[in-house]
């Protein structure tokens, strides 16, 4: 399983977003990658719980509302080189963009309609809170499957 292999999405119209008051509006303007559900400690922290986040190529979003969105650089964690964007405004998360790689990600539920995407497994389950189970059935793996170093 590679993640960038998960692109369900045939729908080609383009593809709105936004922040809880909307002074973050999004656009894709290509595919959408089918949801994965992140289970590390940082998506937990960040989220409240595990992440549910679809993605696309960084070349196919425009970010309108730029001003308002505010980044967190991780540098001391797993994810370092990664740039967690947020709404300044609200606070809702948004991106979770690394900078290597043509891909970036973003929360599902952040979609202003249907999406033509499902949900395709779960990542960094060696991680997950041990408060609830996972019983969907959908792919399981221990770390990041892009990982490198696996």
């Amino acid at each position: 399983m590679k993640k960038k292999d998960f692109n369900s999405s045939k729908v080609t119209e383009v593809k709105k977003g936004s922040c809880l008051c909307g002074a973050v509006k999004y656009e894709v303007h290509g595919p959408l990658f089918d949801v994965l559900h992140c289970h590390c400690r940082n998506c937990r922290k960040q989220n409240g719980h595990f992440s549910a986040s679809t993605g696309c190529k960084k070349n196919d979003l425009k970010i309108l509302g730029e001003e308002n969105l505010a980044w967190y650089n991780s540098v001391k964690d797993v994810t370092k080189g990664v740039k967690r964007g947020f709404c300044s405004v609200c606070g809702s998360v948004l991106v979770w963009n690394p900078e290597d790689g043509d891909d970036l990600w973003f929360s599902a539920g952040s979609l202003d309609d249907v999406s033509g995407i499902k949900v395709r497994g779960h990542i960094w389950t060696s991680e997950k809170g041990d408060y609830y189970e996972i019983s969907d059935g959908l792919p399981q793996y221990e770390r990041d499957p892009d990982d490198p170093s696996l």
